[in-house]
């Protein structure tokens, strides 16, 4: 009887709560889902970190306050499914300047892994605030100091081991949200209780942002006093654990002027110290059980943030997790590229979408240009690189054979004719030119019993055609080039036409429909700007490509030239009288 009692409870209960639950979910108008990324990218954690409150910080960049409630007690996070909600407080919800400080616990958080995620939900007038600090941290942390309470500092967690007294100055902003500083004769005392006790079985972790004015010495914190008194010590800037005789510290000093976030993990007789999430140090420590009040920051001058003591050694991988994550340029916790149970947007088919019919026109236009401008590239690189290839080839063989390649009928000419990789050089083509003019003046000499010889008038001749190829070649290489020219000056002010006709087109259309607001004006001025876009990226790659053919095809021509020089100098001495 009591089991159908039971199932008919349960079975009424899910028939009114089911659409309590339906429409409250609805009652969220905003919605992001928050990607937990713990791989080389993110926080690099190597195990599954359990019970973390992770921090999530809302500015104008990631969040727009003017859809939640100006206190922001409309937030609520919820797991990866979307379904299950999770413990969080907002530390701060400053929606005049848009900045607020959130924490979430999140029970599991898997290593080297961007599987796990948080959803944020907003957006509901009528939602009551949940926002619950002592449920946010786990039963292990004893103490959590945030430094952000109105009417003095206050203990987050559900110890409630709240300052008895304390002559730290409040700061606006810490790292993480508010922070404290510390002038060196300023400390925080915290009254004992039965929840700051540290055992040395169970083992201890503390952890803080800190920012040091100075590496002296000074005191982070101590708990009880006496012999069995335990210190957090800052002995010029290194950190020391100390316990009557036991002493154990860091194997490197904090570094003035920076915010750092310091732990301290005690387990198994050993204390190992991190520096923003990464070990620095482990040494052995003969520690006694400590209790008593605690006090933070005696002589110590540096600013300090988010405070954390709890009664268990924390791992390696939760320390390192809770620095990447609470770190200013945190890349822990990102908003997904595309969260679940939203529409997909795809901004490049928005501008497509709004591109009026002139400003297609100019981008057809820019299309034909930009193929041309490939066309033109494509070929006289093609064109440059043999014959530069071809021109070295054959410089080589003229080197070597300078006296021989010079008589019209030697069996090196002849060979020359035979070797189809010169055809690309532009010297050969002007050596061939001056040769056949020397062969046309020896086969004349020798049919009238003349001597072969060049007098200086054959030899002016001779330097005549061969400049008149050097022009013909220097005009094959530019030919084509002024579409370049005409794609960087003309691209530019083609696509700067299709925009201010398309502004035009859009500003006519708000004030013949009388709609003035961004997301009318938005998409048309966006779509306008394509053109422009389309312009610059037509005259960009032409420009560089038009200066990269200019230097290859001058120096080009400067070897041609040089040749040519050559040429009809070793052909006088040879040939002249």
């Amino acid at each position: 009887m009591k089991t159908l009692q039971k199932l008919a409870t349960a079975f009424l209960l899910a028939i009114v709560l089911n659409p309590l639950l339906a429409l409250a979910a609805d009652d969220w108008a905003q919605s992001k889902k928050l990607i937990l990324d713990t791989t080389s990218t993110g926080a690099a954690t190597d195990a599954v970190v359990t019970q973390l409150p992770v921090l999530v910080r809302l500015h104008s960049g990631n969040f727009v306050f003017s859809e939640a409630k100006k206190d922001g007690s409309d937030l609520r996070f919820f797991a990866s499914d979307n379904k299950t909600p999770l413990k969080y407080f907002v530390e701060s919800f400053d929606a005049t300047n848009e900045l607020a400080v959130a924490w979430v616990q999140l029970p599991k958080l898997a290593s080297n892994a961007k599987t796990d995620a948080i959803w944020m939900h907003w957006g509901n007038p009528a939602a009551a605030d949940e926002s619950d600090s002592r449920a946010t941290y786990d039963a292990a942390q004893v103490l959590a100091l945030n430094f952000s309470e109105a009417g003095g500092f206050k203990d987050a967690t559900v110890n409630a081991n709240h300052p008895r007294e304390s002559s730290a100055k409040p700061m606006a902003l810490g790292t993480v949200g508010a922070g404290a500083t510390f002038d060196g004769s300023a400390s925080v005392v915290i009254p004992a209780s039965a929840t700051l006790k540290l055992s040395a079985t169970e083992g201890w972790t503390f952890g803080a942002w800190i920012k040091p004015v100075a590496l002296d010495n000074s005191s982070l914190f101590s708990l009880g006093s006496g012999v069995t008194a335990l210190r957090l010590e800052l002995a010029d800037g290194i950190a020391v654990v100390r316990q009557g005789a036991g002493k154990a510290q860091a194997g490197v000093a904090l570094k003035p002027g920076v915010w750092q976030h310091l732990a301290v993990s005690f387990a198994a007789g050993n204390a190992t110290f991190y520096i923003d999430g990464v070990a620095h140090g482990v040494a052995p420590l003969a520690m006694a059980d400590a209790s008593g009040d605690l006090v933070l920051g005696q002589g110590l001058r540096a600013d300090l943030d988010a405070v954390s003591l709890s009664h268990v050694a924390r791992s390696a991988a939760y320390i390192k997790a809770q620095a990447s994550n609470q770190s200013a340029d945190s890349t822990m916790l990102l908003p997904a590229d595309d969260a679940e149970g939203e529409k997909s947007v795809s901004y490049f088919a928005i501008l497509l979408g709004a591109v009026t019919l002139d400003g297609w026109v100019v981008i057809g236009v820019l299309g034909i240009m930009a193929v041309i401008s490939v066309w033109v590239m494509v070929t006289k690189t093609i064109l440059l690189n043999r014959s530069e290839k071809a021109n070295l080839a054959f410089l080589k063989l003229f080197k070597d054979h300078s006296t021989d390649m010079l008589h019209p009928d030697h069996s090196v000419v002849k060979t020359l004719k035979r070797k189809p990789e010169l055809q690309a050089s532009s010297i050969y083509q002007i050596y061939t030119v001056g040769l056949a003019e020397i062969a046309h003046r020896f086969n004349a000499q020798t049919e009238n019993g003349q001597k072969n010889r060049l007098s200086g008038a054959a030899l002016e001749s001779i330097r005549a055609a061969l400049d008149a190829n050097i022009v013909r070649a220097g005009q094959r290489f530019n030919s084509g080039i002024v579409l370049l020219t005409i794609a960087i000056s003309g691209g530019p002010f083609l696509g700067l036409l299709g925009t201010v006709v398309g502004v035009m087109i859009t500003f006519a259309a708000i004030a013949a429909a009388g709609d003035v607001n961004v997301n009318a004006i938005a998409p048309g001025i966006a779509a306008a700007l394509v053109a422009t876009v389309a312009g610059l990226a037509v005259a960009i790659p032409a420009l560089f490509a038009y200066n990269w053919f200019a230097i290859k095809i001058k120096n080009i021509s400067a070897d041609t030239q040089v040749f040519a020089d050559e040429f009809l100098t070793k052909s006088a001495e040879l040939h002249s009288d």
